[in-house]
């Protein structure tokens, strides 16, 4: 009979567990310390702050390899564990119940001080890794620090508040009084924000801008990747980053199950780091299909962040070749293209109207309709807002339209805000020609770069260039002659969209 000695690492299995506040897999830790300079583990003044801890992975993994890196200046083991703990590493739990775990990952004890702790020089319980019960600051029904709604988070004191202390306060440098050489984590993504059904707003990025204005040498952290394309609050934020020369790694992943098993997180995740010494190009490592692909560049090339290295010099070659004139962010509708939300209720008669898919051709109250694009007596091509609905891998092929899921509205018709106003001609063919230039895969493709979430409004057209005359059939063949697409790109291409049968 054979022994097998199985000893699994349990942070590894409790990684597992949430899809809330995403625990952090070991491995991911250590792939993530090692974008730091390996000096930091070898000098006994180096302080690392985790200030969302939740499972102490973070601070474990960082104390392995100072125990290895001092092990030359501190020679006794017992003393180098104490000056490692108490000197060295500091936490600040988001609940409770993971303060407690953090304690027992890291001081082998859930109380700092007690029998069973391996730091020996303690007086308190806590140790270094801090917990206060926290309140909202309520004004107008949201938070004043991180917008959680008052009817979803104003609770009985026995719960927990998610008030997030490193965040609800306007003095971070108050908490430990202390300066930081390292912050590091992986912050809460969302809260409800009391909107319409699950709506809730992203708070990840104010861990990250909270954390800059400690001004550590270096700051890293794991966060969703939807921050490319701004939206929701987050306008401001990519504008930051995308501006931060500061930021020297970039590690993005298309499908967040890749790093996080089990977890779906639309869009896909990324861990950065930020120096603040050095400045330059960002080396950006794509990672899909078991593949590494790096390059550096520059993050504000685009308003719109491209997540992959591949499609840049596509882009570049496609702007270039139509001289970047005009592209479809300022052709194709904004939301409501004619005022009618999609919860509008269909009338008896009236202004025939295209609603979601399943209530189809209706009518709508002239009254409830404006048209100030003078659009409504011309042919039109409607998409859907939300045309992959479902899907948040985006490293499997995307189909995006397809006849199925578009609409061609007469003159005369109109549509809620399921629909976007994609282009309007005076006649039948020249929608027709429009709407067999989108659907190609080189089009979809350039669509594709801009697409983090399930929603697409006008703004991820970006980079599919107008093309002024619509009096043919368009295919990939022409376009690939139009600009100049290789065989090797358009193998590429090919790879990362569905052909429109599917």
């Amino acid at each position: 009979m054979v022994n097998i000695n199985y000893n699994p690492d349990v942070l590894s299995c409790l990684a597992n567990l949430s899809n809330d506040e995403v625990f952090t897999p070991p491995k991911l830790v250590g792939d993530i310390l090692d974008m730091l300079p390996v000096a930091l583990f070898s000098d006994k003044s180096t302080t690392f702050l985790d200030p969302v801890s939740k499972s102490g992975v973070f601070l474990r993994e960082i104390a392995k390899r100072l125990m290895m890196g001092l092990e030359a200046e501190i020679l006794d083991q017992q003393q180098r564990i104490n000056h490692i703990f108490e000197n060295q590493l500091y936490g600040i739990a988001i609940t409770e119940l993971t303060a407690l775990l953090s304690r027992r990952s890291v001081y082998c004890s859930k109380i700092a001080n007690g029998k069973y702790s391996i730091c020996e020089t303690f007086n308190n319980e806590n140790g270094n890794i801090k917990f206060d019960a926290i309140n909202h600051i309520w004004k107008n029904g949201k938070c004043t620090f991180c917008n959680a709604s008052e009817e979803v988070y104003s609770r009985d004191e026995q719960l927990e508040t998610h008030a997030y202390q490193f965040i609800h306060t306007d003095k971070p440098e108050e908490i430990f009084k202390m300066k930081f050489d390292v912050i590091i984590g992986n912050p809460p993504y969302q809260l409800s924000d009391g909107g319409h059904g699950r709506s809730a707003s992203p708070i990840y990025h104010k861990f990250v801008e909270q954390a800059k204005k400690l001004k550590p040498r270096f700051l890293t952290m794991i966060i969703p990747a939807r921050w490319y394309a701004g939206g929701k609050g987050l306008d401001a934020f990519r504008e930051s980053m995308l501006n931060d020369s500061h930021i020297r790694k970039l590690v993005d992943f298309e499908n967040s199950s890749t790093v996080f098993p089990g977890v779906d997180i639309a869009g896909g995740i990324c861990y950065f780091l930020w120096d603040r010494d050095n400045q330059g190009l960002c080396e950006i490592t794509n990672e899909y299909d078991g593949k590494k692909i790096s390059s550096q560049r520059a993050l504000n090339e685009f308003d719109t962040f491209i997540r992959h290295s591949q499609p840049v010099p596509i882009i570049r070659k496609v702007l270039k070749i139509e001289s970047a004139k005009c592209c479809l962010n300022k052709i194709i509708s904004s939301r409501k293209p004619f005022s009618l939300p999609t919860n509008y209720k269909p009338v008896k008669k009236g202004i025939k109207c295209h609603f979601i898919q399943k209530i189809g051709l209706q009518y709508a109250n002239p009254k409830d309709v404006t048209d100030n694009l003078k659009i409504t007596d011309k042919w039109k091509l409607l998409i859907p807002r939300a045309p992959i609905a479902g899907q948040t891998d985006f490293s499997k092929p995307v189909g995006f339209y397809y006849n199925g899921n578009t609409r061609i509205a007469k003159p005369g018709e109109i549509c809620t805000e399921s629909w976007l106003v994609a282009c309007s001609f005076r006649t039948e063919e020249e929608v027709l020609s429009f709407k067999s230039y989108l659907f190609t895969k080189i089009a979809r493709f350039l669509l594709l770069q801009t697409v983090v979430s399930q929603d697409i409004t006008r703004e991820r057209f970006v980079f599919i260039p107008y093309i002024e005359k619509y009096d043919t059939e368009f295919t990939d063949e022409i376009l690939r002659k139009r600009w100049n697409i290789t065989d090797e790109e358009w193998g590429f291409i090919d790879s990362k969209i569905k052909t429109i049968e599917l």
